[in-house]
């Protein structure tokens, strides 16, 4: 199975997550039971009220939270909270990913306070996370998703909208998005992106939750059959858009799914000993492919399409490259999401006319068919050393690698 969770109109609340698990299948009884038992480890506040009900939101109908709480809390500590959570997962007795994931939401949350104020984690203090809606929140997502067995699924998420504007808080005001939503989200895989709302529309228990929840942030839906929708009501409301987050739930293709960056360039004044340097080049710096195309440009130029596969933490370095050793004035930078067929790394020793020599290959599985391809420098390398040709020393070792593996 395969979930995106999309909050690139809307952005992301906890109780909008909570929400949309729910309309999900997620179970509203043992939710509810679930957060009532926790109610008693936070002291001054009550929870008068806690359902979920059906509602329109511009035309989307969507589950919303009701919540009626009495509590006299201007401020907790963040450990306060924390120790709220874990008993609370106890005494639920939720599966052991149930606890890590409600463990390290709370976590991330206390480290933004602590990276932002300057100080220790166990010195945090919550102002707007202070309230037991924080609990709700953690532990009734923990909650759904256990009842929906998510921990074990693929989490994607689209590009998360922050908004824009101003936010006002304990400690003033400040841009949006504030400092908690930045550092929540640093070196995260996921992105962020604004929108002309004027508000607040990820706030950081959302952001929390959400980083510590998805596998990795995605572009464009990924290949996916569906087979359920989620839509989770926030509690403001919009003029130009339905502020609900969406979450779809499908089953997906046998590939795996990941997302790169493609640099492009065009080069019509350099020789070929420069290119086939600069393959070798670009290769050495973490490049997944590179590839050069022949085509004509403008004026009826013959040029060199220079085309580079990479991740999104080696694009600084293999753009230096390409310029110092091209000279080019431009490098087109793209993001591509790809199919991949699933593939596992092997070694295995095998001897032949007296030698023995170590067979690195990759083997893929595809639609219940096994194949596997014998790495080229230990195919050269073996061809060279048994004076064999490429073709019939690949032969010879595919031989022995099906009958040593029983492929």
């Amino acid at each position: 199975m395969v979930i995106v969770i999309d909050p690139q109109i809307a952005g992301i609340s906890g109780d909008m997550l909570l929400c949309s698990l729910v309309d999900l299948g997620a179970s509203k009884n043992k939710i509810i039971d679930g957060i009532k038992k926790s109610e008693k480890f936070l002291s001054n506040s009550t929870i008068n009220k806690i359902e979920f009900q059906k509602i329109q939101k511009r035309g989307v109908e969507s589950t919303q939270l009701i919540l009626e709480i009495d509590e006299d809390v201007h401020e907790r500590m963040g450990s306060e909270i924390k120790k709220a959570i874990i008993e609370s997962v106890k005494i639920l007795e939720l599966s052991d990913n149930a606890k890590k994931f409600s463990e390290s939401c709370i976590d991330s949350l206390i480290y933004a306070e602590s990276k932002i104020h300057g100080i220790p984690e166990d010195s945090v203090h919550f102002h707007e996370a202070s309230s037991i809606d924080t609990l709700i929140d953690i532990i009734g997502i923990t909650i759904a998703l256990d009842d929906l067995g998510l921990y074990d699924e693929k989490i994607f998420c689209m590009p998360v909208s922050v908004g824009s504007g101003s936010v006002t808080f304990s400690h003033g005001t400040m841009s949006n998005p504030a400092s908690a939503i930045l550092e929540i989200f640093k070196n995260s895989n996921l992105v962020i992106k604004g929108n002309n709302s004027n508000e607040e529309l990820t706030t950081p228990t959302g952001a929390c939750i959400l980083i510590n929840l998805v596998n990795d942030c995605v572009e464009f839906y990924p290949s996916m059959k569906v087979e359920s929708i989620g839509y989770g009501a926030g509690q403001k409301d919009f003029e130009s858009f339905s502020n609900v987050l969406k979450i779809v739930r499908g089953s997906e293709n046998s590939f795996d799914i990941d997302s790169v960056k493609i640099l492009e360039t065009n080069v019509d004044d350099i020789s070929g000993e420069i290119l086939g340097n600069l393959i070798e080049k670009i290769m050495s710096k973490g490049a997944k492919d590179v590839s050069i195309y022949h085509g004509i440009t403008k004026k009826g130029r013959p040029t060199n399409l220079v085309t580079v596969i990479c991740d999104d933490d080696k694009v600084e370095k293999l753009v230096d490259t390409l310029v110092l050793e091209t000279g080019t004035l431009g490098i087109r930078i793209s993001e591509s999401n790809r199919f991949i067929v699933p593939r596992s790394e092997h070694e295995i020793s095998i001897d032949l006319d007296g030698q023995s020599f170590k067979i690195h290959y990759k083997k893929s599985v595809f639609k219940g068919k096994t194949d596997f391809k014998i790495e080229f420098d230990d195919l050269k390398n073996t061809s060279n050393s048994i004076d064999k040709s490429i073709k019939e020393t690949d032969s010879i070792l595919r031989k022995e690698i099906k009958k040593l593996e029983n492929l």
